[in-house]
């Protein structure tokens, strides 16, 4: 069997949908800091904190609901081959930064949820702390890789992602 030149249709909107969700949840987490912040000092929080608090948390789901979706697809189906020509780093560096990023998908809202369903303090502390930050590194790490593979090695993986 040949290998496929760009990823099918659902992957990519997976893929496109779980960034969205992500970023979302990254860039806007002040209701769920709100929520802990008044859960911490014993205060009642209102109705419209828990509803902003339930957004980052019901989006936190999509995202772990998703990415297993995204997973059947990826074993189920074949990924494009990785381009010619390059570095044998550079496969390895993609590699690596996949797996990073797989697994923080599945470590960010399973802590999140641990914290907010079941007031795990330590889970609370990883997800806020620890995993965002490295999230946020393998995100940018996995955004430049994707322009270097398209502008320096001029490589159609970051077409394959987008317009097929």
């Amino acid at each position: 069997m040949s290998a496929r030149s760009a990823y099918s249709v659902p992957q990519r909107v997976l893929h496109w949908l779980m960034a969205l969700l992500i970023f979302f949840n990254l860039l806007f987490p002040d209701g769920m800091n709100a929520w802990r912040r008044l859960i911490r000092h014993g205060q009642v929080p209102t109705p419209a904190d828990i509803s902003s608090a339930n957004i980052h948390a019901y989006a936190g789901i999509a995202i772990l609901l998703l990415a297993i979706v995204r997973l059947v697809f990826k074993f189920s189906s074949e990924a494009p081959a990785m381009p010619d020509g390059q570095p044998v780093i550079v496969h390895y560096v993609a590699s690596v930064t996949h797996v990073l990023l797989y697994a923080l998908i599945f470590a960010m809202p399973l802590s999140g949820m641990a914290a907010y369903y079941l007031g795990v303090d330590t889970a609370a502390f990883l997800h806020g702390g620890p995993i965002k930050a490295v999230l946020w590194t393998v995100v940018v790490l996995h955004i430049f890789g994707a322009l270097v593979q398209h502008f320096y090695f001029r490589s159609n993986v970051l077409r394959r992602m987008t317009v097929g």
